[in-house]
């Protein structure tokens, strides 16, 4: 006896209904079967600029477009979220979904068995999944497992400078770091700030400054083989050399008296207010400086990389970078709790979130197009840029916590004075600690 094709249609209904709509990618699952499910998110979407806003606007429409998924978020500050993840990890008690950093974070993570991969996820969306730019999902990616995507894009040491104050005291932008000092030295003698900085978390002058200037002296080869600890150390010469450079620049007076005492947010209002000429910060800042500064700055506001220094070993036309926070995925999670997390995941991680993280004057590790005619034009120029700028590792992402504190602190301390020879020592030994040396 033949089947007939309405019998047909029947068993393949059953077979999709048994598979549990497996088929189906994330954007198309069910909503989940229990009447509500709650997850939670932790996030540093807290401050006043268009990238927290536009995840908080993703988050608002996840809600009314699923009313059966309850959001439960918790937002800190960026030095606040690293140190709560850090305790809730040693607790084992991971939030569902929260922001995460790629490299070091990553790797700690996974090795303490708090993470679980989204390959198959991605794999669902190969459109979506193959739309990033190269590499980047190496910082997320342990064992040859892929842990998250990024959701922007990070270069972590650019100059944003108000061009009518060079121009009204006939101050070169620099291009190398003679020009450098010699701005400083200008605007030193018409009483401006030359270079606005917060350092009051410390991680700051290791992020945004030093991991280029660093790079520029010593080049990249050196550092990753200093982290390897394969030939390298951070008291080869090279190192301390970057260090004495650093110092000296800070003793000419580059940075405002007390820059150790304020953190970055004060800092950016000594550049809104026009006290300060320049401002060395990362990508995310422009977010930031399109929404904050006053018309009559952002207008005149620039980008640059830091300049070249003469003799370096590193790439001229480089700025220290990653490919930006993702999502982590608690291991933890299954069933509809699960499929429910992932849904918020590619809510805020897929070419939606993408687009609105780029809209909101933030680049991206994705391939999109920005919309000149409606983007700010100083971010129409930084995204410009990045488009032929390389970029190198940021230090606090590829060292563990303790070396990365170490360092944190001893550039502190380097630009009260230390000698630089003791702060290369310190962080060496907190590196070999870690490396069990």
């Amino acid at each position: 006896m033949s089947i007939r094709i309405p019998t047909l249609a029947a068993l393949f209904a059953a077979v999709l209904l048994l598979a549990g709509c497996s088929l189906l990618g994330p954007r198309q699952r069910a909503e989940p079967t229990q009447d509500k499910i709650k997850i939670t998110i932790m996030h540093n979407w807290t401050v006043e600029d268009g990238k927290a806003k536009a995840m908080r606007e993703v988050m608002e429409r996840f809600r009314a477009e699923h009313p059966l998924i309850e959001v439960e978020e918790e937002g800190l500050s960026t030095d606040g979220l690293k140190a709560r993840l850090r305790t809730l990890a040693a607790a084992d008690e991971m939030p569902d979904l929260f922001v995460m950093w790629p490299d070091a974070m990553t790797r700690d993570f996974v090795r303490g068995d708090l993470l679980q991969p989204i390959d198959d996820f991605l794999n669902e969306e190969p459109e979506w999944r193959d739309n990033f730019i190269p590499n980047a999902f190496d910082g997320y990616t342990v064992g040859g497992k892929i842990y998250s995507v990024p959701m922007n894009r990070a270069p972590t040491s650019l100059i944003y400078y108000n061009k009518a104050l060079f121009d009204r005291y006939n101050v070169k932008v620099p291009t190398t770091w003679q020009e450098l000092i010699d701005a400083v030295e200008a605007f030193n003698r018409h009483h401006l700030i030359p270079i606005a900085l917060g350092n009051k978390s410390n991680w700051f002058v290791q992020s945004t400054i030093f991991s280029t200037l660093a790079d520029r002296v010593t080049g990249t080869d050196w550092f990753l083989r200093a982290v390897a600890q394969d030939g390298a150390s951070f008291t080869d010469p090279e190192f301390i050399e970057a260090l004495r450079l650093l110092q000296d620049f800070g003793k000419l007076n580059a940075f405002q008296p007390g820059f150790n005492g304020i953190d970055d947010n004060q800092m950016m209002q000594l550049y809104f207010t026009g006290q300060a000429a320049m401002v060395i910060n990362g990508g995310w800042a422009a977010s930031g400086i399109v929404q904050n500064a006053p018309k009559e700055v952002l207008d005149h506001t620039h980008v640059t990389i830091l300049p070249a220094v003469e003799g370096g070993r590193g790439n001229p036309h480089s700025t220290s970078g990653v490919v930006g926070t993702g999502l982590g995925v608690n291991k933890k999670l299954t069933g509809d709790k699960k499929a429910a997390a992932m849904k918020l995941f590619y809510a805020l991680s897929g070419p939606d979130g993408q687009r609105a993280t780029l809209d909101s004057n933030t680049l991206i590790s994705y391939k999109l197009e920005l919309d000149k005619s409606t983007a700010n034009p100083m971010f129409v120029e930084l995204n410009e840029l990045m488009q032929s700028v390389e970029v190198s590792p940021v230090y606090d992402v590829k060292l563990s916590a303790v070396p990365v504190e170490a360092m944190n602190s001893g550039l502190q301390e380097l630009l009260l004075g230390e000698d630089p020879e003791e702060v290369a020592r310190k962080i060496q030994e907190a590196y070999a600690g870690t490396m069990g040396n």
